[in-house]
Protein backbone atom coordinates (compact mmCIF):
# COMPACT_ATOMS: atom_id res chain seq x y z
CA UNK A 1 0.00 0.00 0.00
CA UNK A 2 1.24 3.33 -0.91
CA UNK A 3 2.27 5.59 2.10
CA UNK A 4 4.00 9.31 1.96
CA UNK A 5 2.86 11.53 4.62
CA UNK A 6 4.24 14.85 2.53
CA UNK A 7 2.22 13.76 -0.11
CA UNK A 8 -0.93 12.90 1.69
CA UNK A 9 -0.48 16.78 3.10
CA UNK A 10 -0.41 17.83 -0.47
CA UNK A 11 -3.35 15.87 -1.47
CA UNK A 12 -5.10 17.40 1.82
CA UNK A 13 -4.33 20.80 1.18
CA UNK A 14 -5.89 20.33 -2.31
CA UNK A 15 -8.87 19.24 -1.72
CA UNK A 16 -9.22 22.00 0.73
CA UNK A 17 -8.47 24.61 -1.36
CA UNK A 18 -9.99 23.23 -4.47
CA UNK A 19 -6.98 24.48 -6.38
CA UNK A 20 -3.13 23.71 -7.15
CA UNK A 21 -2.64 27.17 -6.36
CA UNK A 22 -4.52 27.61 -3.60
CA UNK A 23 -2.49 24.49 -2.15
CA UNK A 24 0.26 25.74 -2.82
CA UNK A 25 -0.24 29.12 -0.54
CA UNK A 26 -0.54 26.89 1.87
CA UNK A 27 1.39 24.53 1.77
CA UNK A 28 4.69 27.59 0.60
CA UNK A 29 4.78 25.07 -2.88
CA UNK A 30 4.65 26.27 -6.28
CA UNK A 31 1.71 24.83 -8.40
CA UNK A 32 3.77 22.65 -10.66
CA UNK A 33 4.83 21.06 -7.41
CA UNK A 34 1.92 20.74 -5.79
CA UNK A 35 0.40 19.06 -9.40
CA UNK A 36 3.12 16.67 -9.40
CA UNK A 37 2.89 15.31 -6.03
CA UNK A 38 -0.41 14.55 -6.49
CA UNK A 39 0.21 13.04 -9.54
CA UNK A 40 2.63 10.74 -7.56
CA UNK A 41 -0.27 10.12 -5.03
CA UNK A 42 -2.48 9.06 -7.82
CA UNK A 43 0.08 6.73 -9.50
CA UNK A 44 1.01 5.36 -5.80
CA UNK A 45 -2.51 4.35 -5.41
CA UNK A 46 -3.31 3.43 -8.83
CA UNK A 47 -6.45 5.38 -8.98
CA UNK A 48 -6.99 9.23 -9.83
CA UNK A 49 -8.37 11.03 -6.87
CA UNK A 50 -9.25 14.72 -8.37
CA UNK A 51 -11.19 15.67 -11.50
CA UNK A 52 -10.53 19.18 -12.88
CA UNK A 53 -13.29 21.40 -13.52
CA UNK A 54 -13.72 24.66 -14.60
CA UNK A 55 -14.75 25.48 -10.75
CA UNK A 56 -11.44 23.85 -9.65
CA UNK A 57 -10.37 20.42 -8.40
CA UNK A 58 -13.18 18.06 -7.14
CA UNK A 59 -12.71 15.20 -5.27
CA UNK A 60 -13.31 11.51 -7.34
CA UNK A 61 -15.34 8.87 -5.55
CA UNK A 62 -11.07 7.54 -4.80
CA UNK A 63 -10.62 11.22 -3.42
CA UNK A 64 -13.07 10.91 -1.16
CA UNK A 65 -12.17 7.77 0.17
CA UNK A 66 -8.65 9.27 1.13
CA UNK A 67 -9.81 12.18 2.59
CA UNK A 68 -11.21 11.02 5.69
CA UNK A 69 -8.14 8.44 6.02
CA UNK A 70 -5.89 11.35 4.88
CA UNK A 71 -7.24 13.52 7.97
CA UNK A 72 -7.60 11.43 10.67
CA UNK A 73 -3.69 10.93 10.05
CA UNK A 74 -3.08 14.68 10.12
CA UNK A 75 -4.77 14.43 13.46
CA UNK A 76 -3.31 11.81 14.85
CA UNK A 77 0.65 13.52 13.67
CA UNK A 78 -0.55 16.89 15.79
CA UNK A 79 -1.47 14.84 18.42
CA UNK A 80 1.75 12.86 18.49
CA UNK A 81 3.82 15.70 17.64
CA UNK A 82 2.41 16.93 20.96
CA UNK A 83 2.72 14.48 23.58
CA UNK A 84 6.14 13.81 22.23
CA UNK A 85 6.63 17.48 22.60
CA UNK A 86 5.41 17.17 26.48
CA UNK A 87 2.81 19.67 25.43
CA UNK A 88 0.46 18.24 28.35
CA UNK A 89 -1.12 21.81 29.09
CA UNK A 90 -1.70 23.69 26.17
CA UNK A 91 -2.75 22.66 22.38
CA UNK A 92 -0.93 23.69 19.04
CA UNK A 93 -1.40 23.34 15.63
CA UNK A 94 -4.40 24.28 13.56
CA UNK A 95 -8.38 23.58 14.01
CA UNK A 96 -10.78 25.32 12.30
CA UNK A 97 -14.61 25.84 13.27
CA UNK A 98 -17.49 26.43 10.93
CA UNK A 99 -20.50 28.00 12.18
CA UNK A 100 -23.77 30.19 11.20
CA UNK A 101 -22.64 33.60 10.81
CA UNK A 102 -24.74 34.64 14.13
CA UNK A 103 -22.69 32.52 16.27
CA UNK A 104 -19.23 33.57 14.53
CA UNK A 105 -19.98 37.12 15.23
CA UNK A 106 -21.61 37.28 18.65
CA UNK A 107 -20.14 34.33 20.11
CA UNK A 108 -17.08 32.32 19.07
CA UNK A 109 -15.06 36.00 19.04
CA UNK A 110 -14.93 36.36 22.60
CA UNK A 111 -14.67 32.29 22.83
CA UNK A 112 -11.86 31.57 20.62
CA UNK A 113 -9.52 34.46 22.15
CA UNK A 114 -9.95 33.51 25.32
CA UNK A 115 -8.65 29.52 24.46
CA UNK A 116 -6.23 31.18 22.15
CA UNK A 117 -4.81 33.50 25.32
CA UNK A 118 -4.57 29.77 27.49
CA UNK A 119 -3.08 27.90 24.28
CA UNK A 120 -0.39 30.17 22.70
CA UNK A 121 0.36 27.81 20.37
CA UNK A 122 -2.95 26.71 18.39
CA UNK A 123 -4.01 28.78 15.89
CA UNK A 124 -7.88 29.13 15.62
CA UNK A 125 -10.24 29.55 12.34
CA UNK A 126 -13.81 30.38 12.05
CA UNK A 127 -15.61 30.25 8.88
CA UNK A 128 -18.35 32.06 9.11
CA UNK A 129 -20.94 31.09 6.37
CA UNK A 130 -24.78 30.09 6.74
CA UNK A 131 -24.68 26.90 5.27
CA UNK A 132 -24.19 23.28 6.08
CA UNK A 133 -20.39 22.05 6.52
CA UNK A 134 -19.09 19.18 5.43
CA UNK A 135 -17.20 17.15 7.99
CA UNK A 136 -16.35 14.57 5.75
CA UNK A 137 -14.77 16.66 3.44
CA UNK A 138 -12.55 18.26 6.15
CA UNK A 139 -14.13 21.77 5.60
CA UNK A 140 -13.82 22.52 9.36
CA UNK A 141 -12.43 20.26 12.21
CA UNK A 142 -15.94 20.89 14.28
CA UNK A 143 -18.97 22.32 12.99
CA UNK A 144 -21.48 24.33 15.49
CA UNK A 145 -24.81 24.03 13.99
CA UNK A 146 -28.34 24.74 15.12
CA UNK A 147 -29.84 21.77 14.14
CA UNK A 148 -28.59 17.91 15.03
CA UNK A 149 -27.22 16.14 12.07
CA UNK A 150 -29.22 12.43 11.73
CA UNK A 151 -26.71 10.77 9.08
CA UNK A 152 -23.06 10.29 9.11
CA UNK A 153 -20.52 9.05 11.16
CA UNK A 154 -20.72 12.11 13.31
CA UNK A 155 -20.58 12.76 17.29
CA UNK A 156 -23.33 15.30 17.97
CA UNK A 157 -22.96 17.10 21.70
CA UNK A 158 -25.69 19.72 22.67
CA UNK A 159 -23.92 22.66 23.67
CA UNK A 160 -26.72 25.17 24.95
CA UNK A 161 -30.00 26.44 24.33
CA UNK A 162 -30.01 29.91 23.30
CA UNK A 163 -33.74 32.58 22.72
CA UNK A 164 -34.99 34.90 19.95
CA UNK A 165 -36.85 37.88 20.46
CA UNK A 166 -38.78 40.14 18.03
CA UNK A 167 -36.78 43.30 17.94
CA UNK A 168 -36.48 46.70 16.43
CA UNK A 169 -34.89 50.29 17.24
CA UNK A 170 -36.52 52.48 20.00
CA UNK A 171 -37.38 55.64 17.20
CA UNK A 172 -39.23 53.19 14.77
CA UNK A 173 -41.48 52.07 17.09
CA UNK A 174 -42.17 55.39 18.11
CA UNK A 175 -42.88 56.36 14.61
CA UNK A 176 -45.53 53.50 13.54
CA UNK A 177 -48.14 52.16 15.03
CA UNK A 178 -48.36 50.35 17.62
CA UNK A 179 -47.53 46.47 18.72
CA UNK A 180 -50.09 45.13 21.03
CA UNK A 181 -50.37 41.50 19.34
CA UNK A 182 -49.24 39.47 16.50
CA UNK A 183 -51.71 40.67 14.34
CA UNK A 184 -50.67 44.20 14.48
CA UNK A 185 -47.61 43.14 12.28
CA UNK A 186 -48.94 42.83 9.75
CA UNK A 187 -48.98 46.59 8.68
CA UNK A 188 -45.06 46.63 9.44
CA UNK A 189 -42.20 45.76 7.38
CA UNK A 190 -40.70 42.47 8.45
CA UNK A 191 -37.12 41.93 8.15
CA UNK A 192 -35.68 38.33 8.28
CA UNK A 193 -34.21 35.23 6.32
CA UNK A 194 -34.63 35.14 2.06
CA UNK A 195 -37.02 32.21 2.14
CA UNK A 196 -35.31 30.26 -0.25
CA UNK A 197 -31.90 29.79 1.10
CA UNK A 198 -32.61 28.99 4.60
CA UNK A 199 -30.35 26.01 5.33
CA UNK A 200 -31.65 24.54 7.96
CA UNK A 201 -35.20 24.56 9.36
CA UNK A 202 -34.96 25.75 12.53
CA UNK A 203 -33.63 29.08 11.13
CA UNK A 204 -37.45 29.16 9.34
CA UNK A 205 -39.18 31.76 11.61
CA UNK A 206 -42.25 33.44 9.87
CA UNK A 207 -44.24 30.99 10.52
CA UNK A 208 -44.07 31.72 14.34
CA UNK A 209 -45.28 35.34 13.54
CA UNK A 210 -48.31 34.21 11.36
CA UNK A 211 -46.67 36.29 8.89
CA UNK A 212 -46.16 35.22 5.07
CA UNK A 213 -44.17 38.23 3.51
CA UNK A 214 -40.50 39.06 4.16
CA UNK A 215 -39.86 42.90 3.01
CA UNK A 216 -36.38 42.88 3.39
CA UNK A 217 -34.36 39.79 3.49
CA UNK A 218 -30.73 38.88 3.86
CA UNK A 219 -28.59 35.15 4.23
CA UNK A 220 -27.01 36.96 6.68
CA UNK A 221 -27.72 37.45 10.81
CA UNK A 222 -25.57 40.30 10.63
CA UNK A 223 -26.91 41.84 7.65
CA UNK A 224 -30.78 41.80 9.12
CA UNK A 225 -29.71 42.90 12.68
CA UNK A 226 -28.16 45.78 10.57
CA UNK A 227 -31.49 46.82 9.02
CA UNK A 228 -33.02 46.68 12.15
CA UNK A 229 -30.93 48.93 13.45
CA UNK A 230 -31.45 51.18 10.38
CA UNK A 231 -34.72 51.45 11.14
CA UNK A 232 -35.80 49.11 8.54
CA UNK A 233 -39.15 47.11 10.56
CA UNK A 234 -39.31 44.90 12.66
CA UNK A 235 -37.06 41.28 12.63
CA UNK A 236 -36.24 38.40 14.71
CA UNK A 237 -33.14 38.29 16.97
CA UNK A 238 -30.72 36.49 19.35
CA UNK A 239 -30.74 37.71 22.82
CA UNK A 240 -27.21 37.34 22.72
CA UNK A 241 -27.27 39.37 19.89
CA UNK A 242 -29.46 42.22 21.48
CA UNK A 243 -26.72 42.91 24.32
CA UNK A 244 -24.55 44.21 21.54
CA UNK A 245 -27.51 46.80 20.90
CA UNK A 246 -28.76 49.18 23.21
CA UNK A 247 -30.89 51.07 20.81
CA UNK A 248 -32.77 47.93 20.04
CA UNK A 249 -36.18 46.83 22.05
CA UNK A 250 -37.99 43.77 22.64
CA UNK A 251 -41.15 43.40 20.64
CA UNK A 252 -44.30 41.92 22.42
CA UNK A 253 -42.03 40.21 25.20
CA UNK A 254 -44.59 38.61 27.21
CA UNK A 255 -46.38 36.77 24.20
CA UNK A 256 -43.39 36.08 21.68
CA UNK A 257 -40.30 34.67 22.03
CA UNK A 258 -38.31 31.53 20.78
CA UNK A 259 -36.08 28.83 22.13
CA UNK A 260 -33.50 27.40 19.59
CA UNK A 261 -30.04 25.14 20.33
CA UNK A 262 -26.55 25.09 19.25
CA UNK A 263 -25.00 21.26 18.58
CA UNK A 264 -21.23 21.03 17.97
CA UNK A 265 -20.80 18.55 15.56
CA UNK A 266 -17.49 16.33 14.88
CA UNK A 267 -16.67 13.41 13.30
CA UNK A 268 -17.04 9.94 14.98
CA UNK A 269 -13.07 9.52 14.19
CA UNK A 270 -12.04 12.28 16.01
CA UNK A 271 -13.32 11.11 19.46
CA UNK A 272 -10.43 9.13 19.61
CA UNK A 273 -7.95 12.29 19.74
CA UNK A 274 -7.57 13.57 23.10
CA UNK A 275 -6.39 16.84 21.23
CA UNK A 276 -9.95 17.48 20.00
CA UNK A 277 -11.60 16.38 22.73
CA UNK A 278 -10.02 18.97 24.97
CA UNK A 279 -10.81 21.78 22.53
CA UNK A 280 -14.39 20.80 22.00
CA UNK A 281 -14.52 21.04 25.75
CA UNK A 282 -13.42 24.05 26.18
CA UNK A 283 -15.20 25.48 22.82
CA UNK A 284 -18.73 23.96 24.33
CA UNK A 285 -17.69 25.19 27.94
CA UNK A 286 -17.14 28.83 26.66
CA UNK A 287 -19.94 28.81 24.41
CA UNK A 288 -22.17 28.08 27.20
CA UNK A 289 -21.03 30.70 29.45
CA UNK A 290 -21.03 33.28 26.98
CA UNK A 291 -25.10 32.80 25.91
CA UNK A 292 -26.12 32.76 29.47
CA UNK A 293 -24.00 36.10 30.13
CA UNK A 294 -25.15 37.76 27.24
CA UNK A 295 -28.55 37.04 27.58
CA UNK A 296 -28.48 38.23 30.79
CA UNK A 297 -27.18 41.59 29.98
CA UNK A 298 -29.89 41.74 26.72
Amino acid sequence: MYSNWDDLRVFLAVARSESLSGAGRALKLDPATVGRRVARLEEGYGAPLFAKSPTGYALTDAGQRLMSHAARAELAMQDASEEMAGKTSGLSGQIRIGAPDGVANYLLPQVCTQIAVDNPDLDIQIVAQPRVFSLTRREADMVIAVSPPTAGRLSVQKISDYRLSLAAVRWYLRQNPRIQTLDDLAVHRMVGYIPDMIFDKELDYLGKTGLERVRLASNSVSVQINMIRRGAGVGIVHDFALANYPGLVRVLPDSFGLTRSFYLVRHADDQRLERMNRFAQMLGDGLRAEVARLEAEA
